[in-house]
């Protein structure tokens, strides 16, 4: 069997949920992902010393992760879930509160995160035989039910390596309910040790060279259609598009988001990035060339991305099988040359975010390995595959029982010792080839790892809608800069708050293929920003800002992968 080079990528993000008006985290998913699955994914890496990944974190999420640290040791906290678990007497809280605890500590996938767990069910099924009476609600649970509830809530999110080590966890979890203020004390000062030691862990396996630490442009920014909207044609021709052509410098936008990505990475990591994943793997052409004039040495994206590419290069031309031509490092012809592009297996991809929490985890594992191997034995003579398997770093483990860690475990411990299977990194690899080894590509059709296309973030009415308040937005943002008439100290935070309304985040979940209490979140999450960016250039806020976008669909099985909405299919 043909050995195989395999690069395995883990993409670690969360948008911004910050509210800089006000300082509050207004959504608990940077930390509640810290401690399950950050911390799960370095513990994995630390125990298997011999297995190579590259680990991608988006800025955004590392500036959130140190503003939790901060929040800490300083003693102040400004997430409302954790100050209510901080809070001494839960009897006295106000009914909003009340509410919020409700309707937080069961947003989880309750047949991995709440089943396994008599107690914390227990304390769902009094809340359901309660649900909808209005003040029974309220006044029948006690502070007692709130504070049990906030403990295992937070049990429930901690990952596998800290229950099976950490003695606070083991008690908690064999006391069952009753907690005290001393213990709920407890459980919060070890949420506060598993965050403020995330990054100097990620930072130590990059040193040691186990690990490529990647980046992204900052605030994780739909790079391509920033530049360019009619970029969505390139693989959708008839895509209705945004009433305005192009976004208002959007250029020097993406080229601020990826020069501030870098200086972030340098600045927490001590080295500049030699690649970076694009938000969404998405790529075009200019975008690249951007890449290329900041001397990035790689990017990814998807298969169909290549697939659509190679189509356009070759319009005479059928598609050969995909063994042929997914396995290679490529070039874009142009000022984009200076790029190594690599393309993502959709399929191995997805088995792992979408297929294999339904196995056990050794063979899933196994059948892995098996594809891998298989890629070897049928590679065309003389080639050398490099094989891409590139996903979300934290949000397929909610489907797996224990977090994945069976199936995490059991993938490293064999890839460790495989004979033909030589784990890489996309740096190293590319110190190791040949410079005439990355084929040509003479046309690259603009695209995500969704679909190929750019369809999840523009194209229907509601977010072309969004893209339309967005430009809105920077039209204003441009002429008030251009006044003169802000501080720079003013200019600095309207520009901050601009970045973060950029992220694609806000447009992705915008659709009825999402559920309903997570867009109404995102919706106003994305306006809110809009907002506070008028409140920052002196301006009144448009009326269209203030009216909801979306609602998203009450018809979606929520114990499936796809309809979380966090994660979707390449095809």
């Amino acid at each position: 069997m043909q050995s195989i080079n395999f690069v395995l990528l883990w993409h670690m993000h969360q948008p911004d949920y910050r509210n800089y008006e006000t300082g509050e985290f207004m959504l608990p998913w940077v930390y509640l992902h810290a401690i399950k699955d950050y911390t799960d994914m370095v513990s994995h890496l630390e125990a298997h010393p011999s297995m190579k990944a590259v680990v991608n974190f988006v800025p955004v999420l590392l500036d959130q992760l140190e503003d939790y640290a901060a929040q800490f040791a300083q003693g102040r906290i400004r997430d409302p879930l954790l100050r209510l678990l901080a809070t001494p007497d839960l009897e006295r809280v106000s009914t909003c509160d009340r509410l919020r605890v409700f309707d937080s500590c069961f947003r989880s996938n309750h047949v991995t995160m709440m089943q396994p767990y008599p107690a914390y069910k227990h304390l769902h099924d009094m809340h359901e035989t309660l649900r909808g009476r209005g003040e029974a609600e309220l006044a029948y649970l006690s502070g007692q039910y709130l504070a049990d509830l906030l403990v295992w809530y937070h049990l429930a999110w901690t990952g596998e390596s800290v229950r099976r080590n950490n003695e606070t966890v083991v008690q908690l979890m064999t006391q069952g309910g009753g907690f005290s203020y001393a213990d709920r004390t407890q459980l919060l000062n070890l949420i506060g040790e598993l965050i403020q030691g995330l990054i100097p862990r990620y930072r130590k396996l990059a040193e040691s060279g186990q690990i490529e630490l990647s980046t992204t442009p900052h605030y994780h920014p739909l790079a391509p259609l920033l530049i360019d909207f009619s970029s969505a044609r390139d693989s959708m021709p008839g895509e209705n598009l945004p009433m305005e052509a192009a976004y208002p410098g959007g250029r020097s936008r993406v080229a601020f988001h990826l020069e501030s990505a870098i200086e972030s990475h340098v600045g927490r990591f001590g080295i500049r990035p030699a690649g970076v994943w694009p938000a969404e793997g998405a790529v075009s052409t200019p975008f690249l060339e951007i890449l290329a004039e900041h001397n990035c040495q790689w990017s990814a994206s998807g298969e169909g991305v290549l697939a659509n590419s190679l189509r356009q290069s070759y319009a005479d031309q059928p598609l050969p099988e995909r063994r042929r031509y997914l396995y290679r490092p490529y070039r874009i012809q142009g000022r984009a040359d200076g790029v190594t592009c690599f393309f993502r297996d959709e399929k191995l991809s997805d088995m792992i975010g979408f297929e294999y929490a339904k196995w056990f985890g050794r063979d899933a594992a196994e059948h892995l390995v098996h594809s891998l191997e298989d890629i070897g034995r049928n590679a065309p003579p003389g080639e050398n595959p490099v094989v891409s398997v590139i996903l979300d770093g934290e949000n397929a483990w909610e489907y797996y029982p224990y977090n994945g860690y069976y199936f995490l475990n059991d993938l490293y411990e064999i890839l460790e010792h495989h004979a033909s299977i030589r784990c890489t990194t996309y740096r190293d690899y590319i110190a190791s080839m040949e410079h005439n080894e990355a084929v040509v590509l003479p046309v690259l059709a603009a695209g995500s790892w969704v679909y190929g296309t750019f369809s999840t973030w523009i194209g229907d009415r509601d977010k072309n809608h969004a893209w339309d308040l967005l430009c809105a937005a920077k039209h204003s943002y441009d002429l008030v800069v251009q006044s003169g008439r802000l501080t720079d100290e003013e200019k600095a935070k309207a520009e901050r708050q601009l970045a973060s309304c950029e992220s694609s985040d806000w447009f992705w979940w915008l659709g009825d293929y999402n559920p309903p209490y997570v867009v109404s979140s995102f919706d106003q999450l994305f306006r809110d920003n809009l907002a506070n960016l008028y409140c920052l250039l002196k301006l009144p806020v448009p009326v269209t800002v203030l009216e909801p976008i979306n609602q998203g669909s009450e018809n979606l099985d929520s114990g499936r992968p796809e309809s979380g909405g966090t994660m979707r299919r390449a095809s």
